[in-house]
């Protein structure tokens, strides 16, 4: 078979920049960050590609995931020898990758990444535009929304004493599960169903706490009750005509 080094042109500016960058420092800085047990990590290459990639092109994650299965100068800088045609992971573990290298491997990849500009880079003053610089923010999506739904009431029910008849945490956990594959192929009608879920316990959770609140505590918590609420419509629409 041959190999996608074979089938792009070797001029681009990926490909010469994927044989430029020293991937194997990486490697070597981010070795102690994994664990040998639990379900295998994702290569240490993919995912400093897939953070360069998003830096160089100014992407979202979940853009940059969906980007990547369409490109094949993108999968050949992470590193593939040949084409993909699933996506290289869920938009959510870039998001870990980087809280798990912390701020000096994000600071070892701008140093070597810098370098490579030669004396370029040797700059007396650095002007950085913080309107475009990386927040440690994720998009408000339904599902996160309904998750920290879900999550608040739990907490409000424990400060409160109150009982709650079901807390439902084996079916938000299997429910998280399923939309982490929403992007494979076949999977995304467990997925969809994953969000419907998600969205009826956090209504479910909601109501109660509305009827077993004391009346004091009740006003003061009117205001984020107004919130789940709306949160819990609009979304809830939106789930509706997908």
């Amino acid at each position: 078979m041959t190999s996608l080094a074979d089938q792009i042109d070797s001029r681009q500016a990926l490909y010469k920049l994927a044989g430029a960058i020293p991937w194997a420092t990486f490697e070597e800085a981010f070795a102690a960050c994994y664990s040998e047990l639990g379900r295998p990590a994702k290569p240490v290459r993919l995912m400093v590609g897939l953070l360069l990639l998003k830096q160089l092109e100014n992407l979202s994650d979940e853009t940059l995931v969906e980007r990547w299965m369409q490109n094949p100068y993108y999968q050949f800088f992470c590193g593939m020898r040949e084409f993909q045609w699933e996506p290289p992971c869920d938009p959510s573990d870039l998001v870990s990758f980087r809280k798990r290298i912390g701020e000096e491997g994000a600071t070892l990849i701008l140093a070597l990444t810098a370098q490579m500009h030669g004396e370029k880079a040797e700059e007396a003053d650095i002007v950085v535009d913080t309107t475009v610089q990386e927040k440690n923010i994720t998009f408000p999506t339904d599902s996160k929304l309904y998750r920290k739904i879900i999550g608040r009431c739990w907490k409000l029910a424990d400060a409160q004493g109150v009982r709650l008849r079901r807390r439902y945490r084996k079916e938000v956990k299997q429910s998280i599960m399923a939309l982490r594959f929403r992007r494979s192929r076949g999977k995304q009608k467990a997925a969809r169903k994953g969000l419907r879920k998600l969205k009826t316990l956090a209504g479910r959770l909601v109501r109660e706490l509305e009827r077993k609140l004391p009346e004091d505590e009740k006003q003061r918590q009117s205001e984020n009750f107004a919130l789940y609420t709306l949160t819990h419509l609009v979304f809830g629409k939106q789930l509706g005509n997908r």
